[in-house]
């Protein structure tokens, strides 16, 4: 068993559209499935002409199984993500899904649904690039470092609607978002879809909780 959740799957697409999974090593000894190329990061600088060249960013969005979470994953594609930018879908499986390598059981599920994802968004915007990881370790820890390891800009985080015991206790996944908003090194949105009859979405950061967002 690798420590700190190294395992892990990794697609990257390339202009062409979906890509399948490709095995290798990273020097790291971590396991990866994907496409070795270009991670989209741009430096800020000064173009030949003497106009100031704007960076990409790197927009996270932690993935999983939940229709809310898809909808937290359209939000930052079509409010966050710009042009060029590259959007980073996230999808953490727990130890306790533990086979002796990602592709078994949980590990294909998971590679599944962070390919379908990835070509849902790319197909809604062909402009940003899409990258799907799925990494085996515990949520809060993984999620904390692959934003510093991959130097995010924004993490976008789905939350659900709060528990009504919210004043004695809150629930595990209230817990890791309000953890995310107020350790991750970034700035990080926590994101709800109102109901139908009320539209728009409710979004929560470290200064300002449930802002209501008409969009």
């Amino acid at each position: 068993m690798e420590s700190g959740g190294s395992a892990f799957l990794r697609q990257l697409s390339s202009g062409g559209g979906s890509e399948g999974w490709d095995y290798y090593h990273s020097k790291g000894g971590s396991k990866r499935w994907g496409k070795k190329g270009n991670k989209g990061r741009q430096r800020m600088g000064v173009g030949g002409g003497g106009e100031m060249m704007v960076a990409k960013k790197r927009v996270m969005v932690v993935i999983d199984e939940s229709a809310r979470a898809k909808h937290a994953m359209m939000w930052a594609l079509t409010h966050v993500a710009n042009k060029g930018d590259l959007l980073t879908l996230l999808h953490v499986i727990p130890h306790h899904h533990h086979h002796h390598h990602p592709r078994g059981g949980a590990g294909e599920e998971a590679a599944r649904l962070a390919n379908s994802l990835g070509a849902l968004c790319k197909a809604c915007n062909p402009e940003v690039e899409v990258e799907a990881l799925v990494i085996q370790g515990p949520k809060l820890a993984t999620v904390l470092s692959q934003v510093r390891k991959l130097e995010a800009s924004v993490l976008v985080l789905s939350q659900g609607k709060p528990s009504p015991f919210c004043c004695m206790f809150r629930s595990s996944s209230e817990d890791f978002v309000e953890q995310c908003i107020n350790k991750a090194d970034c700035l990080t949105l926590a994101v709800r879809k109102q109901s139908k009859g009320v539209g728009g979405y409710l979004v929560s950061t470290r200064w300002q909780k449930n802002f209501w967002l008409l969009a």
